[in-house]
């Protein structure tokens, strides 16, 4: 039986579900997902072998317009520059919400060679049913070819199969690219960076998560325990305090909580120990952004 391999960008605006797509796609989880937009920041690789056939998701950070700050600059780039290689685009969109935001990215997606499919998300959201067509039809007019557009409810599992039976139909025959049981390329100092992440995300007010950044500045194995020590960045000397809580109750939320997914990711007992730290417009320079990671190169040569 020959089989079939390929690289596929999940790409959009911010908020629309793609982190959440992948997700469920995997049924597992690897990407951070909040109700917030920008909550991705890398591109992500997630594989999953089925069959014959490996798909590998590109999760990118969702591509916005305005791009003021060093780190997203780099968020517009990662999801770019995710492109160069991937057999696949997929688009994710939201229902009852085109924006001028869309339509960039169906621009800058139109002349790419690669074969391209749409994804309508969150359809359970349409009180209307009547509308759906309309938003299709919507879609269509894009000059962009798409091969196919497909509604879903990524958060429901909501026509995830049809999803994964149209994206087989584009995937190259090739031998696979990764192992059988690997379900990611991120290294565990990365995945712990994000899973404290999505905590702070969780338990903080809407705008402070987006000031808010993660170092890991230790990960070691001692035994059957894992020591992981944190730094959390932020700019300003009030956020410090909202970031800490009344008598450390917030921070110490965030790390029981980040401990404990961490503790069913690794299966071993973790010691997660962390600060907060206040410098200010950091989002702004490129050397913490780097020891954040963001200059790993999460994406694979083709």
């Amino acid at each position: 039986m020959s089989t079939q391999s390929g690289y596929i960008a999940i790409i959009g605006r911010p908020n629309v579900g793609k982190s959440t797509l992948i997700n469920h796609l995997l049924g597992q989880k690897i990407a951070i997902t909040s109700n917030k937009p920008q909550t991705t920041r890398h591109a992500l690789l997630g594989i999953h072998t089925v069959g014959n056939a490996q798909m590998v998701f590109v999760d990118t950070p969702g591509i916005h317009q305005n791009s003021k700050k060093a780190i997203n600059r780099h968020m517009n780039r990662a999801a770019w520059q995710s492109m160069d290689f991937v057999d696949l685009i997929v688009q994710v969109s939201e229902v009852n919400r085109w924006t001028e935001e869309d339509d960039y990215v169906c621009r800058g997606i139109a002349q790419m060679p690669q074969p391209k499919l749409h994804i309508l998300n969150k359809i359970d959201r349409l009180k209307d049913k009547s509308r759906l067509f309309s938003q299709l039809e919507h879609i269509q007019a894009q000059k962009t070819n798409w091969q196919e557009i497909i509604p879903v409810s990524a958060q429901n599992g909501r026509n995830l199969d049809a999803v994964e039976q149209s994206l087989l139909r584009y995937l190259p025959k090739q031998q696979w690219l990764f192992p059988e049981e690997q379900i990611t390329t991120a290294s565990m100092r990365f995945i712990a960076a994000e899973t404290i992440r999505e905590k702070l995300f969780r338990y903080l007010h809407q705008e402070l998560p987006y000031e808010l950044g993660v170092i890991i500045e230790r990960y070691v194995e001692e035994g059957n325990l894992i020591i992981i020590d944190a730094t959390i960045m932020v700019e300003r000397p009030s956020q410090k305090g909202i970031v800490i809580g009344k008598g450390g109750k917030t921070l110490k939320l965030v790390g029981q909580r980040a401990r404990e997914d961490l503790e069913k990711i690794l299966e071993q007992k973790v010691l997660l120990r962390t600060w907060v730290k206040v410098k200010e417009n950091w989002r702004d320079d490129e050397q913490i952004i780097n020891s954040m990671g963001y200059s790993d190169a999460q994406l694979p040569n083709k």
